[in-house]
């Protein structure tokens, strides 16, 4: 889907009593569900929800069988906090301490950080409910999708099989990337798995048709035709990281890569399908979705990852549920927030 841009900064007042933000500087206090509000931006049509909020009441609340993809990024438990320092670059001749373009020299100005602590006591019993759920809101034809890392990819396998069954189980998907510092005591770690789950492995969306073409290692060995159609990937995925100088990057610590995620939601959806991230972070697959004329559902309770995403997907015009909210535009038009129960069926 093609979205415009918003010309005018969106001002976001969470009227509990005490919080005036905007969605390039937010400040949250911790708050419970008080109602929704569509945001309406002029000229904008409305696509897809955020929630703020505890994942698994809010899965728990979706009719069955509901959602077409699920994909999750949930934390790694890696036992440390996950940081990622937040810059933006000035042009400076005199004082600049990075070189860009035909050699013109920049400074770095620090913004701050983001980030999370990334530690759980027990992992499986923290995420087994949420993928019990998973498989109850999955449509028949659909896919689920987990994006997990090197330390818990085989305990989660285990617990997927038991959800979904083994014969459910499709793929591992392997995203190789090369940056970063490298281990002098093992082989260094550049790569993270993605699970992939059928609810019904005899009759998945699966549009072949859809695939990206990549080019041949060997172009020569396969002639001018084929070398000129490339070839369709295997279930090893080599593609960049976010870069922390790009201009995808939105400062969230562990955003994942636009690329990626498009390729999914390509083959494993159609266009006017429901999307779902229970564990949203900066919201790529909203974006994802939105561009490919899909419908999404992000939620997290992160401040951090909700701001993210207001600014990130406001040209969608996504419905925000768990805040009461109030926007405005530089003509000083607002919506005030209604004081019902939260619904996203």
């Amino acid at each position: 889907m093609e979205t415009s841009s918003v010309a005018t900064p969106l001002l976001l007042h969470y009227s509990c009593g005490y919080v005036d933000i905007t969605v390039d500087s937010v400040l949250f206090n911790d708050f419970q569900y008080t109602g929704k509000l569509a945001i309406g931006l002029l000229g904008l049509a409305e696509m897809g929800k955020i929630v703020f909020g505890d994942n698994l009441p809010v899965l728990q609340g979706l009719p069955d069988a509901s959602v077409d993809l699920i994909y999750i990024d949930p934390p790694f438990n890696t036992g440390k906090r996950q940081e990622r320092d937040r810059i933006k670059t000035v042009h400076d001749e005199a004082n600049g301490d990075r070189t860009g373009f035909a050699g013109r020299r920049y400074q770095t100005i620090h913004l701050g950080k983001s980030g999370y602590e990334d530690v759980f006591d027990d992992y499986m019993a923290f995420l087994a409910p949420r993928f019990e759920e998973a498989h109850r809101v999955l449509a028949a034809t659909g896919s689920f999708f987990l994006h997990i890392d090197y330390r818990e990819v085989h305990y989660c396998k285990v617990l997927l099989d038991q959800i979904f069954g083994r014969d459910s189980f499709m793929n591992e998907i392997i995203w190789a990337y090369d940056y970063g510092a490298r281990s002098k005591k093992k082989w260094s770690a550049k790569h993270d798995s993605i699970l992939w789950y059928a609810k019904d492995p005899s009759d998945y969306t699966f549009c072949y048709e859809e695939m990206d073409r990549i080019p041949y290692m060997a172009p020569g060995l396969v002639g001018k035709e084929k070398a000129a159609r490339g070839k369709t990937p295997t279930d090893v995925w080599w593609h960049t990281i976010v870069s922390p100088n790009g201009k995808e990057k939105t400062g969230y610590a562990t955003q994942k890569p636009l690329g990626v995620l498009e390729r999914l939601v390509k083959v494993h959806s159609k266009p006017g399908d429901l999307l779902l991230d229970f564990f949203a972070g900066s919201g790529t697959l909203g974006e994802a979705a939105a561009k490919l004329n899909r419908d999404y559902l992000l939620i997290d309770n992160n401040p951090e990852a909700i701001q993210t995403m207001i600014h990130r997907l406001a040209p969608t015009n996504p419905e925000l549920i768990g805040f009461d909210v109030v926007c405005q535009d530089n003509r000083e038009r607002g919506l005030t927030a209604n004081r019902q129960p939260p619904s996203i069926g």
